[in-house]
Order: C-alpha cells, then sequence, then structure tokens
C-alpha cells in the first residue's frame, strides 16, 4: 500500500485501508474504487492522506498502535467523559467525573497493556478518522503520543497511569468554551483566542475538586501550554516551574495540532511537526522530551514516497525502532525511471545516504 495526498488521487484508485467515523463506522470501505465524487468528498472534510492500493507493496503491512476495538471504545469513553460534563450543571460536575474516572483509568490501562505488547513505534496520521469533534480525537492522540513518550522515558506503571489521564483530561475545559469559538473553521480573534486560553484554568477548577482524579491531572490541564522561556499561558511560568508531565503533553499536543487535519490547514507530515518541535527545543520544549519522542513516533509514514540524496525514489516500507528518521525503503526510481524490479535500502545502514523530499499535500497556514 502506498501513502498518497488527496490532492494526487485518481478515479479508480482503490482505498488499502478503510476511513472510518470517529465512533469507528466505515465511511469508505477498503477494496473500493474511488470516484471523482468521492475523492471531492475526501477533500472537503480535510482528509490531506489515504492508502491506496499499490501492487509494489502489496506485502507491506501498516501496523497500527493500539487495535480498532480499544481506539473505538477510547473515543466512546472520552465523548461520553466530555459531553457529559458539557451538559451537566456546575453542582453535579463533580458526581460526572467521580463516575467517569474509574472508566477512564481502566482505559488507560488498556491502553498501556496494548502499547506495551506492541513493537511499533507510534504512527497516527495514517489512521483516518473522520471526526464530529476534534477535542475528542485529539484527547485520545495526545494520551497515546504521551504514553510514548513516557515508556520510551521509563517512567514507572503509576507514573504512566496519571500521565495518561492527563492527557484525556488536558482538554476538558473546553467544554465551558462557547461553541461558536471553539469550532470556528478560521484563526480567532484576539478576544476569541483570550477566551479560548481560560480552557486550561476551566479544567484545573473543575479536576482539581475530583476526589477520585489525582490533582497533578489537574495541573496537567492547567499546565499543558506553558513553555520553558514563560512564554506560555495561563501563569506564563517558566523551566522548573512546569510540572515534567505537563512538558510531556506540551510536546504530544502541539505534534498532534499540527499533523491532524484541520479545516484551516492541510496536516503536516511527521517529519515536519518534528521539525516545528526541534526548533523550539531549550526554548519551548525540554529537548530530552523531545528526543524520546523522536524515538517513538514514526518521522516517515509507512508508504510514504520519497526522494533519497542520490537521485533514486522509493516508498516507506520499514522502521527501524529508536532510528525512525532512517527507515527501510523500496527503490521504485533510479535516473528519473521506474524499475522493473524494486529492490530495498535499510537507511540504518547506508549513512551516507539520506532523505530529502517527500510527496506531501501543499501546506496552507501554519498552526494558531
Amino acid at each position: 500500500m502506498r501513502l498518497l495526498p488527496t490532492k494526487s488521487m485518481k478515479p479508480g484508485m482503490k482505498l488499502a485501508k478503510t476511513i472510518y467515523n470517529d465512533q469507528g463506522r466505515p465511511l469508505i470501505s477498503e477494496g473500493i474504487p474511488v470516484t471523482a465524487r468521492m475523492i471531492s468528498r475526501l477533500q472537503q472534510l480535510n482528509v490531506t492522506y489515504v492508502y491506496i492500493e499499490d501492487a509494489r507493496t502489496k506485502d507491506i503491512y501498516v501496523p497500527t498502535l493500539i487495535s480498532d476495538k480499544v481506539r473505538k471504545k477510547a473515543i466512546s469513553t472520552i465523548t461520553d467523559t466530555f459531553k457529559l460534563l458539557e451538559s451537566e450543571k456546575k453542582l453535579s460536575k463533580w458526581f460526572v467525573m467521580d463516575q467517569s474516572s474509574k472508566e477512564l483509568k481502566r482505559l488507560i490501562n488498556h491502553l498501556l497493556t496494548d502499547m506495551k505488547s506492541s513493537e511499533e513505534v507510534a504512527t497516527l496520521l495514517t489512521d483516518v478518522y473522520i471526526h464530529d469533534n476534534y477535542v475528542f480525537t485529539h484527547s485520545l492522540n495526545v494520551t497515546l503520543y504521551a504514553l510514548s513518550i513516557g515508556l520510551k522515558l521509563g517512567l514507572p506503571q503509576k507514573d504512566l497511569e496519571i500521565l495518561g489521564l492527563g492527557g484525556m483530561l488536558h482538554d476538558i475545559g473546553k467544554m465551558q468554551i462557547p461553541a461558536e469559538i471553539l469550532h470556528k473553521p478560521g484563526k480567532l480573534t484576539s478576544e476569541e483566542f483570550i477566551e479560548m486560553k481560560k480552557h486550561t484554568t476551566y479544567g484545573y477548577d473543575v479536576l482539581r475538586n475530583m476526589h477520585t482524579i489525582p490533582l497533578l491531572v489537574a495541573h496537567c490541564a492547567f499546565q499543558h501550554h506553558e513553555r520553558l522561556n514563560g512564554s506560555g499561558y495561563p501563569r506564563g511560568v517558566k523551566k522548573d516551574d512546569i510540572h515534567i508531565f505537563a512538558k510531556i503533553l506540551a510536546v504530544a499536543d502541539v505534534f498532534d495540532a499540527v499533523t491532524s487535519h484541520r479545516i484551516y490547514r492541510n496536516a503536516m507530515l511527521p517529519h515536519e511537526g518534528l521539525e516545528l518541535l526541534y526548533a523550539g527545543s531549550e526554548s519551548l520544549y525540554e529537548p530530552a522530551i523531545i528526543e524520546a519522542f523522536r524515538k517513538s513516533v514514526a518521522i516517515y509514514p509507512f508508504g510514504l514516497t520519497v526522494t533519497l540524496n542520490d537521485g533514486r525514489k522509493g516508498l516507506v516500507v520499514g522502521q527501524n525502532k529508536d532510528l525512525t528518521e532512517r527507515p527501510i525503503i523500496r527503490i521504485i526510481e533510479v535516473e528519473g525511471s521506474e524499475i522493473e524490479t524494486p529492490y530495498d535500502v535499510n537507511l540504518k545502514d547506508y549513512l551516507d545516504i539520506s532523505i530529502v523530499d517527500c510527496e506531501k499535500q501543499d501546506s496552507m497556514s501554519a498552526v494558531s
């Protein structure tokens, strides 16, 4: 299978991976030839990349970080918790969260079990889910990325459970943001952004009063937009005044934001998102956390078309653990011409060869 920007799709191509809504129901199933109308619809839904069938890589299996069953359960639990909190009156919010916290903790343990038993690096860009509410899908993705970092850093089980819960609930305060601001398709005005930033305080105020939620989870909601140089919010604290869980969530939160399909911009590829994080290393984000994340995420996803520094073109067909910037490439083109017999090159074994370009959707604007 090959990862292709939707702008490059042609009628008659067959999807190699089913596209789901965020309840886990298929929207377009794999193996079905797409029509021009389907392609147009995918672009309208802001789907930036899809997998299509490709004879040269039909033997490649694209792994998932967690099972579809666990993902579906996770989205359902997050959605129910957030929506209940949104609909309940202030005095009953504590009851809602106390009831939901046990289910959320069970969910975190399911995720950790799946992730610990998998040898795969995190790659969520290619799990195409059309979401009705970005906050819910984002909350799960941030949790998965944060847990990947935590596992790479060797955090103990108890800390991983708290970190996971912090990831799930880091944006819970957005349920108190007016819908016209939260779901605005374009850039926020300065007044709207001031209101949006309050979600950190709203989330903290709700979570810190929950008897069944560790206080550190409330601080995850409070601090995940703080930055090392004090340029973040809501308090503008610096370095050691930011809890390590919030520092981890800051990296996971930004990476998922820029690599997700959004109405106002196309998704970045993982290596572009990582470059954005490295640009803020030491000033905005903890270098050790970025480095742990680099080892945890598939920088060049399976099926991506890349160009090497010697001019050859190929498709990513394998990953090297802890060396995700040097994947295994199946060469399909040499000196501008397709070759009859593709062959694999493991960039781990050829340090003089590097990726210099890749097929990608044109960017629209930077993340806000």
